[in-house]
C-alpha cells in the first residue's frame, strides 16, 4: 500500500481521447497542475487496436462490450497497447513538462492475472500484486502510465479490460478512481445524466437496454470498485478535464461536478 499521505488519483482513459491529440494534451496539462497530488494513468486504446487488427486483416469481436482476444491477435494487441499507445501518451506527457514513465500491468509484479472464465480468449482477470514499484515512482514524482496488458503466472501475455485494470491499481494504492469516457457520465431512462447510480438502478437500466455496450462493462467495473473500496467512483468526460481539479480540491464524495458517481451496494 502506498505510504504517501495524500491518496493518489487513478485516472482511466480510453481509446477515444487518443484520437483527439488536443484533448489528451488538455488532460495532461490539468494533471500537471495537480502539484503535490500523485496521479496514475491507466489506459486502454481500443480504436488503435481495431485499426491495427484491420490492417492485419483480422476482425474484431466483442461480447457484452468486452473484447475477444484470440491468441493469434495477441501480438498485435499487446504491441498496440503496451507499445504504440503507451509510448505516445508518455511522449506527449513529457513534452508538457511531466515526468512520465510507461508500464504494463506485469511490470514490478504490480498486478497478477489469471485467465478469464468468460470465454474471451487471452483475456486476463486481474488481482492486486506488489505496489513497491508504483510507490517508488509516486514518491519520486513520476507519472506512471500503465497499459492494460498483463501476464499469467507462466509468463503468457494477456489483454485486460482497462476499466478492470484501473480498479485493481486503485485497490493496490488505496486511491481515488476516476473513469474518463467520451460522455459526461451515465444516462438514465429519460436521457439525462445521473448524478449518482447504485447497483439496483444500474441492473434495471442494463436490463432495459438503457445502459449497453461498452458502458455496461464500465458501470460494472465501477460498481465492483465502489463495493471493494467502500466509496463512490466517478465516471466523467475527458472533454472537460478541468473537473479533475474540482474532484481533488473538494470532498469527492459530495462533489457533483464530476459526472456520475457510482455508489457502493
Amino acid at each position: 500500500m502506498t505510504t504517501t499521505q495524500v491518496k493518489p488519483l487513478v485516472i482511466k482513459i480510453g481509446g477515444a481521447i487518443l484520437e483527439h491529440e488536443s484533448a489528451l494534451q488538455a488532460l495532461l496539462k490539468v494533471i500537471a497542475e495537480l502539484k503535490g497530488h500523485p496521479v496514475v494513468l491507466v489506459h486502454g486504446g481500443g480504436c488503435v487496436v481495431d485499426d491495427m487488427l484491420a490492417q492485419a486483416n483480422f476482425t474484431t469481436e466483442k461480447k457484452a462490450g468486452l473484447r475477444v482476444t484470440p491468441s493469434e491477435q495477441m501480438p498485435i494487441i499487446s504491441g498496440a497497447l503496451a507499445g504504440t499507445v503507451n509510448k505516445s501518451i508518455v511522449a506527449t506527457a513529457n513534452s508538457l513538462g511531466l515526468t512520465a514513465v510507461g508500464l504494463s500491468l506485469a511490470d514490478g509484479g504490480m498486478v497478477n492475472c489469471k485467465l478469464s472464465d468468460k470465454d474471451l480468449g487471452l483475456v486476463g482477470e486481474p488481482s492486486a500484486g506488489d505496489s513497491k514499484l508504483l510507490d517508488t515512482l509516486i514518491k519520486t514524482n513520476f507519472l506512471p502510465v500503465i497499459s492494460s496488458i498483463g501476464a499469467l503466472a507462466g509468463g503468457e501475455l494477456v489483454n485486460v479490460n482497462a476499466d478492470d485494470a484501473a480498479v485493481i491499481i486503485c485497490q493496490l494504492l488505496n486511491a481515488e478512481l476516476l473513469l474518463l469516457t467520451d460522455v459526461n457520465g451515465v444516462k438514465g431512462a429519460d436521457g439525462e445524466y445521473l448524478p449518482t447510480l447504485d447497483a439496483k438502478q444500474a441492473n434495471q437500466l442494463i436490463e432495459q437496454g438503457v445502459i449497453a455496450g461498452g458502458m455496461t462493462a464500465k458501470v460494472n467495473a465501477a460498481l465492483a470498485a465502489a463495493q471493494q473500496l467502500r466509496r463512490s467512483i466517478a465516471v466523467a468526460s475527458w472533454k472537460t478535464p478541468e473537473q479533475i481539479l474540482t474532484l481533488v480540491s473538494t470532498n469527492s464524495e459530495n462533489s457533483q461536478a464530476s459526472g456520475t458517481r457510482i455508489q457502493p451496494y
